[in-house]
Parts: structure tokens; C-alpha cells; sequence
């Protein structure tokens, strides 16, 4: 058995938690023409909108290298605002065990929080991907404070 872990960043939004909750659930076709350096395209493998049980797929590119993730969503709260997305294929599974991705928001913070089990006590934390995610957000903001 691997080594657990948990990674959790929050960022303050100017454009409202909310919005940027709505991007993941009901927009999440539009962010690759919103930050498209950064994610290339967003698929429905398995039903059409973000609900428990709906499998997406998203290509991105980190750092340079072209990688795809793919989701089952697992929980969803409106009144929280988050979502569950438990990771069932793609270039992050060959560092890690497991790992579920939940965003949440709120009036002025949207947050990132990363359960995972690595694949040895050598995997690095998951701090590029955090990153990503946190410049992923950033440019949500952005496009909506235009």
C-alpha cells in the first residue's frame, strides 16, 4: 500500500466562488476556449452534464507535454457548491494509486483539494498539478472579469 495524502489550496476569486462553480458544472465545454494553452478540449463519456455518475475526459497540456484525465464524478452539491471527481484513467494514474480531485466554492474562494495514494513513498507530491489548477482558475477569473 502506498502513502496517503491530502493537498488542499485555496484561492481568493474577485468574480465570485459561484461563477467559477458554474464554469465546472454547467460550462465545462467552454474552458478550453477560455485558457486554451492550458486545456486543449472537455468530453462527455458518460452522460451530458456534470452529475454523479457522469464520466468526463479533459486533454491539457502541463508543462509542455500533452496529457488527458479522465473523471467519474462521485458527489455533487449545489448548495456547497462542489464536486467530486474521482480519477479513473490518464497520465496522473501512473504516479498514483488513486486520486479524487474536489473543487469547491464560495462567495470569494474557490478551493482544490487533492486525496491520493501514491505508487511509492519516492512520487512526488502533486504540487505541478495544484499549480495548474490554481492557474486554471486564475484565468476562469480573468475572462469573467472582462
Amino acid at each position: 500500500m502506498g502513502v496517503k495524502g491530502k493537498l488542499t489550496a485555496s484561492i481568493e476569486v474577485n468574480c465570485g466562488g459561484h461563477l467559477i462553480h458554474d464554469h465546472f458544472h454547467t460550462k465545462p465545454h467552454l474552458i478550453p476556449n477560455i485558457t486554451p494553452s492550458k486545456i486543449q478540449s472537455f468530453e462527455f463519456l458518460k452522460g451530458e452534464t456534470i452529475k454523479v455518475g457522469s464520466v468526463v475526459s479533459w486533454k491539457y497540456n502541463d508543462d509542455g507535454k500533452d496529457k488527458i484525465i479522465k473523471h467519474v464524478i462521485e458527489a455533487f452539491d449545489p448548495e456547497s457548491k462542489s464536486i467530486t471527481w474521482k480519477v479513473i484513467g490518464g497520465d496522473v494514474l501512473e504516479l498514483y494509486d488513486s486520486f479524487t480531485v474536489i473543487t469547491s466554492c464560495d462567495q470569494h474562494w474557490a478551493t482544490w483539494t487533492f486525496l491520493y495514494e501514491k505508487k511509492t513513498e519516492e512520487t512526488p507530491e502533486p504540487l505541478v498539478l495544484l499549480g495548474f489548477l490554481i492557474g486554471l482558475t486564475k484565468d476562469i477569473e480573468s475572462h469573467l472579469l472582462k
